[in-house]
């Protein structure tokens, strides 16, 4: 059996590379012929700060908000602990007292999460993301442009996102993308893993349902019901009988039982939506105080979509009241925007009447802005009801021109001067990222 060395990409037989010496070798009979693969970056933005901080390399890092806010992100020595996504900070904390906290810097993220997408695509133009740090990968006849395997591109590209970007990926190599998937989490971190034609079906007998990405504990527990414990149960049942009594997801999971999954590797997602939120460290009910933290969000929002280039015909405002009840108000616009101002005058009158009907006894704990509905920017949002607006769209472009070149706080409106002392008492992270919608 061919064994493919992770070092230096070379294929050997023996049980140490002959080119580089190397003993780390993977192995499998169909190394040589599979060519869908899932990259995913270990534990990505606990793996930056690492990188950036070698005081915390070596301790568990979590990176969120304060107290009040959730968990974006833990490493692997956090997750022993019990840590994971989206919980609360303060469990987090209990669980892990010692757990170094990091804010974390979105912008960070993103650069370096398109260094390595980049990277992806200098080896093949079948590159699905799936979300700022994973992706799946066709490398189908890149083998003639690249002279080599595509499980040798891979080993590269391993290695060279290590060396230039210095976080580790794991990647899974399979036949199709559900395979590619569940093979990449069989040797985190910075593993290498294959699941064949001829061993995944064994592989997959004795794994209980929720093994499958998709099958979450409600619909674990309803295939619980019906005597369907492990995938080797599900094969049991006919394709018709699973969609009758489960649906289309029914269908989907008898295929997926048996290994199969014909959906292929898309090249592009369509960006739906650019927006920001923060939660507070402590509830606020004032409506200016409010319009003070939905000022921030509207302008974090305008700086990304800047960025890409894109506007938006849909304002999205997000809220979540104290008792964690979630709002969302939205209006069309008659032409794209992504100017903070636009964004901020469009969200304080939706703002104004939430805040109204409680009186000002509602108390919220986040709030949010966004843009939908994308497309090209067109101007600047003139207004004939509003005659200063392209005047103000003129001054926040001169601005933008003077953050730029001399740092963002060089030039601040007086809403953003009053808040600049206040900054930490928010968060500006997103969950895990969708590359294709900065949420």
């Amino acid at each position: 059996m061919a064994k493919l060395c992770r070092d230096c990409a070379a294929f050997t037989q023996a049980e140490s590379c002959g080119s580089c010496g190397s003993t780390r070798l993977a192995s499998h009979p169909e190394l040589q012929s599979l060519s869908i693969a899932h990259v995913d970056c270990d534990a990505f933005f606990c793996s930056v700060e690492k990188r950036d901080n070698p005081d915390i390399r070596d301790k568990p890092v979590i990176v969120g908000g304060g107290r009040r806010g959730v968990v974006s992100a833990a490493c692997y020595h956090a997750r022993i602990y019990g840590v994971h996504s989206a919980m609360p900070m303060f469990k987090a904390l209990k669980l892990c007292p010692e757990a170094v906290v990091v804010r974390g810097n979105m912008d960070k993220y993103a650069r370096d999460g398109g260094i390595i997408r980049e990277m992806m695509r200098d080896l093949t133009p079948a590159v699905e993301p799936l979300s700022i740090d994973e992706a799946f990968l066709d490398l189908s006849g890149t083998e003639r442009i690249h002279g080599r395997k595509p499980s040798q591109s891979l080993i590269k590209l391993q290695n060279d996102i290590l060396k230039e970007v210095g976080v580790t990926v794991s990647v899974g190599l399979s036949y199709n993308k559900f395979l590619a998937k569940t093979a990449s989490d069989l040797d985190k971190p910075n593993g290498f893993a294959v699941l064949g034609r001829a061993d995944a079906l064994n592989f997959l007998a004795d794994k209980p349902v929720g093994f499958i990405y998709g099958v979450g504990p409600s619909f674990a527990r309803s295939l619980n019901k019906e005597g369907l414990n492990t995938i080797a149960d599900v094969r049991r049942w006919t394709d018709k009988k699973m969609a009758q009594r489960f649906g289309d997801m029914g269908l989907h999971l008898a295929r997926l039982a048996r290994a199969e999954d014909n959906r292929p590797v898309k090249r592009s997602r369509l960006r739906k939506s650019v927006s920001a939120e923060t939660t507070f460290n402590e509830d606020i009910s004032d409506i200016e105080a409010l319009k003070d933290k939905l000022w921030q969000v509207c302008q974090k929002t305008a700086d990304r979509s800047k960025a890409k280039n894109i506007a938006g015909t849909v304002v999205t405002l997000k809220l979540k009241t104290k008792q964690f009840e979630s709002i969302t108000r939205r209006r069309t616009l008659p032409q794209p925007v992504q100017l903070a101002d636009v964004i901020f005058r469009t969200c304080v009158p939706m703002l104004e009447k939430e805040v109204s009907k409680s009186n000002g006894s509602q108390s919220y704990r986040l709030i949010g802005a966004g843009i939908s509905g994308l497309t090209a920017p067109v101007g600047d949002g003139g207004d004939l009801l509003d005659p200063n607006a392209i005047k103000r769209g003129i001054a926040e472009r001169a601005t933008d021109k003077a953050r730029e070149k001399f740092g963002k706080d060089a030039v601040m409106t007086g809403r953003g001067f009053k808040n600049k002392g206040r900054r930490n008492d928010a968060k500006f992270l997103p969950n895990k990222i969708n590359p294709d919608s900065v949420d």
